[in-house]
């Protein structure tokens, strides 16, 4: 059972990865907002209570990987991954300009704390479950966590790799679905409808969940649920709001990709500084 401190340090930290996704996508003028936003209740949970990492060893064999299947959401990642002390925060206003270690999709050659290299959608899934196998094939107890957008598995190689995780009884790989029901233009039932996500997985031989993504003790005890599993890989469906946060980009189509302005930016930041003085 988490307690409470622990409950309000995830629920502040979230809110200071979102600051620092508006006040970088503000500088650079435009940026993956939405589907950044809607990941930081669950990047929390993975960075403060989860994962095992050592910020000044990024590389450290002991340590559990994450893949950011969903690459164009960097920002939440970087911000994250500043605020731990993998690199200085001041790097943030970096973000995808020239000779940057931060570039629009993650890079595992250029971030410190970036574990794999994402951004052409379906190729992470791939990677997650290559990593864990060879984990589980070197006799390591190290866990792979991966997180997929909604729009992201239309793509085929997901349920290619949803195949070949079942078959292999992945139970060190860990997958997220950020289902805010939004992608790039349009709802997801128009685009290409889901249907039951969780339903899916399970029958494909996964031990599939459902939770609250914006209620960091709905995602740990789910995450929890999964590290009991012993023969199959896991699925956690997170229901989010893309652009969660601030609430001129939440629900919004438009807020996939988009900039802010400098007014926009103040009220931002005084909204996410409001929801952490009330916790």
């Amino acid at each position: 059972m988490l307690s409470a401190e622990k409950i309000r340090e995830m629920k502040v930290f979230s809110k200071q990865v979102q600051m620092e996704v508006v006040k970088m996508i503000a500088g650079l003028g435009v940026g993956h907002l939405g589907g950044s936003l809607s990941i930081t209740d669950l990047l929390s949970v993975l960075y403060c209570n989860q994962m095992r990492y050592e910020p000044k060893n990024p590389r450290w064999e002991g340590r559990d990987w994450l893949v950011l299947s969903k690459g164009h959401a960097g920002p939440a990642l970087y911000a994250t991954l500043a605020l731990k002390g993998f690199f200085p925060v001041s790097e943030l206003a970096t973000l995808n300009r020239p000779h940057t270690n931060l570039p629009s999709h993650v890079d595992r050659t250029k971030t410190p704390g970036v574990d794999m290299t994402c951004g052409s959608l379906g190729q992470g899934a791939s990677a997650a479950a290559g990593i864990a196998l060879a984990l589980r094939l070197d006799h390591k107890d190290n866990r792979v966590f991966a997180v997929f957008g909604d729009g992201e598995i239309d793509e085929g190689q997901v349920w290619e790799m949803a195949l070949f995780a079942a078959q292999r009884k992945l139970s060190n790989l860990i997958a997220f679905v950020d289902y805010n029901k939004l992608q790039l233009d349009g709802t997801t039932d128009e685009v290409c409808a889901l249907g039951d996500i969780a339903a899916k997985f399970r029958e494909f031989g996964w031990y599939a969940q459902e939770a609250d993504g914006h209620d960091v003790a709905a995602i740990d005890a789910a995450i929890e649920n999964a590290r009991a599993q012993s023969d199959k890989p896991s699925m956690i469906v997170l229901h989010t709001v893309k652009g969660n946060g601030w609430s001129k980009s939440a629900g919004q189509v438009g807020s996939h990709s988009r900039g802010l302005t400098a007014e926009e930016l103040e009220e931002a930041l005084a909204e996410m500084q409001s929801a952490i003085d009330s916790y």
